[in-house]
């Protein structure tokens, strides 16, 4: 059996199997750019990066969407208070949003649609959900009629009197049930689009299923986000899928945790947030890279400063084993492209395991402690082996050490004060051992 994952539609752990042979597509809601994001924003970013990093190692051909929402009341009031149009707030907001996915080691997606690319498809979406009875106007909005829906509240798996209870929703006396969402937002201020309904913008809910369909077709493999936004988002999201083209939008639904700060969700809005952008440096970034990808993934992060300083000293823990051995392999003139058979199998055992992160970061320092062992005992065939399996792993979490091989001018350097040492010649060793310091390379 291969990758094991938890289907949040089906609330159990399924094989998974994708829908056209190794071919994956894989879709994850994007941020809205009116603001900086948080470290618990970064999350997400994180494991989808990992999972789809994974799913490339495990030889599927993934095709990753995320997109980004560049239309809200949130960018239009910021735009509004800055003195600026909205164009210019998510241009700025997404540039920085990169600059944070490019600090915690995630790389960009494959696919990056803009909510703005696709509002005549999205006008035509909310017209063919009028045609079939499934949305209704109302002074100029339009509003999604939930209780047509069979299945509505299957991914949060509640019945609908449950969730008109328990759910913050919008009140609008416009509704003919308070669970009704907006597909088109009749407005004035701001940036607004043409439609036949009347001048207005797509409701958020709307244009993650427009531009899935429009990417992917009418069922993906994966749809992943937080756990957050599980309702109303991705259930409002299904919703208008099945109305349209009798689906349930994706096959497999993920979704991560929270990061906690103090025991109190992080929110802009309270204001305890930590910046990503006021990560001091790539080091911390990956850093925090490690204390997410090494936390179980469905379970909430209880985030603080002890926490991170604890994987701070395993990440450099590591970092110093892997420069002593692969300085030590150059020096020796030894390299190789195999990799521990035993400690790849276990490493994709338990990643295909749900993501067993847990029994992951055992592995990563068993391995360390066999670099530094087969290090003291001078084994440097062994140690190439185990050198190149720990990259090899760290490859596909995307921890990077920050550690490159020594140019000749390093190398050669490295090979005199090495001889210097052995020749008890210690003025000259103290020479090179200054550059060496200088290069980062003791």
């Amino acid at each position: 059996m291969g990758l094991v994952i938890y289907n949040s539609l089906t609330n159990k752990l399924e094989e998974f199997k994708p829908l056209n042979g190794n071919k994956v597509n894989m879709y994850v809601c994007g941020p809205t750019v009116y603001g900086y994001i948080h470290i618990g924003n970064a999350r997400p970013v994180i494991f989808y990066d990992m999972m789809r990093r994974y799913l490339k190692f495990s030889g599927y051909d993934v095709t990753y969407a995320s997109n980004i929402t560049d239309v809200d009341d949130k960018i239009i009031n910021k735009a509004i208070e800055e003195g600026k149009t909205e164009k210019e707030i998510a241009t700025f907001f997404e540039n920085a949003y990169w600059d944070s996915v490019k600090m915690v080691g995630s790389e960009k997606p494959d696919l990056i649609p803009h909510a703005t690319e696709y509002i005549p498809e999205m006008i035509s979406f909310i017209q063919e959900l009028e045609k079939k009875g499934y949305a209704y106007q109302a002074d100029g909005d339009v509003f999604f009629r939930v209780n047509n829906v069979k299945d509505y509240g299957c991914l949060s798996n509640q019945v609908t009197e449950d969730l008109e209870s328990g759910a913050r929703i919008s009140v609008d006396s416009k509704k003919e049930n308070p669970l009704d969402f907006a597909l088109w937002k009749n407005t004035d201020t701001g940036i607004k689009w043409d439609a036949p309904f009347g001048s207005g913008r797509p409701g958020w809910h709307t244009e993650c299923v427009v531009m899935n369909h429009k990417l992917f077709g009418d069922v993906i493999d994966i749809h992943g986000g937080g756990m957050d936004l599980k309702f109303p988002h991705h259930e409002n999201e299904i919703a208008q899928a099945e109305a349209c083209y009798g689906s349930h939008l994706a096959k497999y639904w993920i979704h991560v945790g929270r990061l906690d700060l103090k025991g109190v969700k992080m929110s802009k809005s309270l204001g305890n947030v930590i910046y990503v952008k006021n990560i001091n440096s790539t080091h911390d970034g990956m850093v925090l890279r490690c204390l997410i990808l090494f936390s179980p993934y469905r379970s909430i992060i209880p985030y603080s400063m002890e926490l991170f300083d604890q994987y701070a000293k395993e990440y450099d823990k590591w970092c110093r084993a892997y420069k002593q051995a692969l300085y030590t392999l150059q020096y020796e003139g030894k390299s190789t492209n195999d990799v521990d058979s035993a400690d790849i199998e276990a490493f994709k055992k338990y990643m295909d395991d749900d993501f067993n992160v847990q029994n992951v970061l055992t592995l990563v320092n068993e391995i360390v402690k066999s670099i530094n062992t087969t290090l003291r005992a001078k084994d440097y065939d062994a140690l190439a082996v185990k050198v190149n399996t720990l990259r090899t792993i760290f490859n596909v979490l995307g921890i990077n050490l920050f550690v490159d091989p020594m140019n000749d001018e390093q190398l050669d350097a490295y090979k005199k004060w090495q001889e210097a040492r052995i020749n008890k010649d210690f003025a000259t060793a103290d020479i090179y051992r200054a550059k060496l310091t200088e290069w980062n390379i003791l």
